[in-house]
């Protein structure tokens, strides 16, 4: 027999869903069938649009090829293909800062080359 967990989502615009989701089911695709709407993009665990930080409760993402092993044990997750292993607690967050978070040392470093050096004006 399949277990349910409550998953409650916190959007940062300050709505709360609270939504029952099977453990052998994407917790995206759980909130869409209940008629929720949550950011998502790919689909497949490579960008992060649908990231969220879990505020409690264990998650399972074996296929979040978009988020580092570091932002995972800091909490962060995708919704596209996680798992919960428990009741949830999470918010949604802004890409672009997870983005950041994830890739943010490796940009505003200087100009970018290819190979070459850059003509300067």
């Amino acid at each position: 027999m399949t277990r349910l967990y409550t998953i409650r989502v916190r959007d940062r615009s300050g709505k709360t869903y609270t939504l029952e989701v099977p453990e052998d089911r994407y917790i995206l695709q759980s909130a869409e069938k209940q008629g929720v709407e949550l950011p998502f993009s790919c689909r497949n665990g490579a960008c992060t649009t649908c990231a969220v930080r879990v505020l409690s409760g264990e998650i399972a993402q074996p296929e979040a090829i978009g988020l580092s092993l570091e932002l995972q044990s800091q909490g962060y997750a995708l919704l596209c293909v996680s798992y919960a292993r428990s009741d949830l607690e999470v918010e949604t967050q802004d890409e672009d800062e997870v983005y950041e978070l994830q890739f943010g040392q490796y940009f505003g470093k200087g100009k970018v080359r290819a190979g070459l050096p850059l003509d300067e004006d």
